[in-house]
């Protein structure tokens, strides 16, 4: 058996699995009289003999999904007859609009919640700062934003929507996976079938981990024995903080800075994979808003453009650490948001630039503008209605070559021209 094909098992084996869940659905006029009992199919024939392999107790499996049925109100399903088609809306608030996302109103409800659980829990933060090398305002912003300090509701029954995901969503191998770790989290008893609840994507606890980052990235700081990211602010803040770690978060840096671009550096230069030095961006004439210089020690460091919004909303030159923070929730308004309300707590100011307002298309309009941009040969990332960088780069490609105005956002216009 050749090296090469060993190392395509894993693929191989996901594919599989995302055939095998399909033909449950496929099959459904002939295999059962309707979707609770190819649900359970799924369930009997395909979880559970994995759930078994790794150690889960049948007693543990039953529980789970007892009386469950597949909740299809979840967004963004593929269901039997329906087309494989995004939703017109865009459910998650992170890929809505900035001006929205990054209200004065909802960044300085979190700073001032912030900022008195900065001094509540001043020594545990030093702690958790010390050990993991990222900064106690970076962590307490994702505290935040993921679950109100902990103060938010977390209704959801986590084998419901995980159950559904792995069996009706597009993304079925990893929905599958994270099913079986949260049976695992059960098995290994952290916590009780009842006491798993989760959000509508199936992420757990006051940090809002899947539950394969739970078994990967929680820790027992508090020294219990448990690593309870439910109850225990210690274990909380310090998982968060080693998610982070974990993920290459560079100690010393900062994560990004709002900045002003001249018209000459186009937007189409933005994203992670385009990297300049800070100090060769300045002598482009890029500039932060407050006037300061950037600190000397960021000069030789890496850094990257960045547009959220195109050209219709404040821009950035972000740090690597700003896609660290991404690689705990994959928005750039969620990335700015928490980089943002750090900056806030250590005493920074509101955010000069402006959203613009834009045409507001629907998702399933900005669906059909990625399909035009992919026949066109460009690359825009995922074809699934969300604007991220590869689609306002190519955006601004497809400006530029129809002779329209860069802006690198979607636009009836552009829609209307390719």
């Amino acid at each position: 058996m050749s090296d090469r094909f060993l190392r395509r098992l894993p693929v191989l084996a996901a594919a599989a699995l995302v055939v095998l869940s399909a033909a449950f659905v496929l099959a459904l006029p002939a295999r059962a009289a309707s979707l609770d009992e190819a649900f359970r199919g799924f369930l009997d024939e395909d979880i559970w003999p994995a759930a078994k392999q790794r150690g889960v107790p049948r007693a543990v499996f039953d529980a789970a999904f007892e009386g469950v049925s597949p909740d299809t109100t979840l967004p963004d399903l593929v269901l039997p007859g329906g087309k494989d088609t995004v939703a017109e809306t865009n459910f998650q608030a992170e890929f809505k609009s900035g001006a929205d996302y990054l209200s004065e109103r909802a960044v300085a409800a979190n700073v001032s919640t912030a900022k008195a659980l900065a001094a509540k829990y001043r020594g545990l933060l030093a702690q958790i700062e010390k050990r993991y090398g990222v900064p106690a305002p970076v962590v307490l912003a994702i505290w935040g934003r993921e679950s109100a300090y902990g103060r938010a509701k977390i209704p959801l029954d986590a084998f419901r929507v995980l159950g559904t995901e792995a069996f009706l969503s597009r993304r079925k191998a990893m929905f599958r996976e994270e099913l079986l770790a949260a049976l695992q989290i059960v098995a290994d008893g952290h916590l009780k079938v009842s006491e798993m609840k989760s959000s509508i994507a199936g992420a757990l606890g006051q940090p809002q981990f899947m539950p394969t980052k739970f078994l990967k990235y929680a820790v027992d700081f508090d020294g219990d024995g448990r690593r309870d990211i439910w109850g225990s602010v210690p274990d909380t803040l310090a998982s968060i903080a080693n998610f982070l770690k974990a993920a290459g978060w560079q100690a010393g840096r900062d994560w990004g800075f709002e900045a002003r671009i001249p018209a000459g550096v186009s937007c189409r230069n933005e994203g992670p994979d385009r990297t300049f030095r800070i100090s060769d961006l300045v002598k482009l004439g890029v500039e932060r808003v407050s006037g300061r210089p950037f600190p000397p020690k960021e000069l030789s460091g890496a850094g990257h453009l960045l547009f959220p919004a195109g050209r219709l909303g404040p821009s950035f030159v972000a740090t690597p650490n700003f896609y660290v923070i991404k690689e705990y929730n994959n928005s750039d308004l969620y990335a700015l948001f928490v980089g943002h309300v750090a900056d806030r707590i250590g005493g920074s100011g509101p955010l000069e630039g402006t959203w613009r307002k834009t045409d507001g298309l629907t998702r399933g309009d900005v669906f059909r503008m990625q399909k035009k941009l992919v026949a066109e040969g460009m690359d825009v990332g995922a074809v699934d209605g969300l604007a991220g960088f590869k689609t306002r780069r190519s955006i601004g490609e497809a400006e530029a070559r129809l002779g329209l105005s860069e802006t690198c956002w979607p636009s009836k216009g552009l829609a209307a021209k390719l």
